[in-house]
């Protein structure tokens, strides 16, 4: 009990110490600039990744940071046209889709599995880089950008909080016991529920570029049912891996990913909802 009281002390002060330099980021730093800090976050992703794909460090950790790099600049080449970025972020949100669904049904034990490592060192760089463009895509939108992203950012956080409540005070039924057995159903709907919410609000306030109630609702929960998506993958990648976190950068929360797992499959579903809802009929 004491150690769980001292790891949840931890967590909110590595929250705290976080937060508000992130929000000012978001709110107060131009577009260019963000999206080299987003890019560094990126860049300690993919050392982490690289640890949970079964890379020793050193010289073959940093050829994968290369590689997420290199990503990061085709990604944001390939965004200037229209077509390709509606494409990619599409089946991007197809793969999350389909990941969330298999382990959501998943029924037999996560083990130990060297097959994953070529998904993880390969394919999950690419998922990184096509949150971080769908990131910078957002912030960069005339005049609304920065609301954008902090909006983003806020409905994961309130979805996540609200799963956590919700399981705590109803959860009985688990959501993927083989993959993350603190999850339950009632959490989910949680996590819907105040993901909703937080839809209406932003919808009242025209946070979403004139979206409306139902819209931008409907908006609003899709993007935290795929934030699921995102931590199932995640807790997925580090049972095959044979690791309890992905990292030991933050006190208490685990490494990068283990932060930002939710919001690389947010962005793009998010990004993506808003490209489709502002295109003239």
């Amino acid at each position: 009990m004491a150690e769980g009281r001292t790891a949840l002390k931890s967590r909110l002060l590595t929250a705290l110490a976080l937060i508000p330099p992130a929000v000012a980021g978001v709110l107060f730093l131009p577009t260019p600039w963000l999206a080299t800090l987003l890019g560094l976050v990126v860049a300690l992703g993919a050392l982490e990744w690289a640890r949970l794909g079964g890379l020793s460090g050193g010289v073959p950790s940093w050829l994968l940071v290369a590689y997420q790099l290199a990503l990061l600049w085709l990604v944001d080449a390939l965004s200037a046209y229209p077509g390709l970025i509606l494409l990619a972020l599409g089946l991007c949100v197809g793969w999350w889709l389909g990941v969330g669904i298999t382990l959501a049904l998943r029924r037999t034990p996560v083990a130990v599995d060297r097959r994953v490592r070529p998904v993880l060192l390969i394919g999950a760089p690419l998922l990184t880089a096509l949150a971080w463009v769908s990131l910078v895509r957002l912030h960069a939108v005339p005049d609304l950008g920065p609301r954008l992203v902090l909006s983003l950012l806020v409905l994961i956080w309130v979805a996540d909080s609200a799963a956590y409540f919700a399981g705590r005070a109803l959860g009985r039924r688990k959501l993927s016991p083989m993959v993350s057995p603190g999850k339950t159903l009632e959490g989910l709907a949680g996590a819907l529920a105040g993901a909703g919410t937080f839809g209406l609000l932003l919808v009242a306030l025209d946070l979403l570029g004139g979206v409306g109630a139902v819209a931008g609702v409907g908006l609003c929960v899709g993007v935290a049912l795929f934030s699921v998506a995102g931590d199932l993958f995640e807790s997925y990648a580090k049972r095959a891996a044979g690791l309890k976190d992905s990292g030991a950068l933050l006190p208490g929360h685990g490494g990068v990913l283990d932060r930002i797992d939710s919001l690389i499959a947010a962005a793009p579903v998010f990004l993506l909802g808003l490209l489709l809802l502002w295109r003239p009929a």
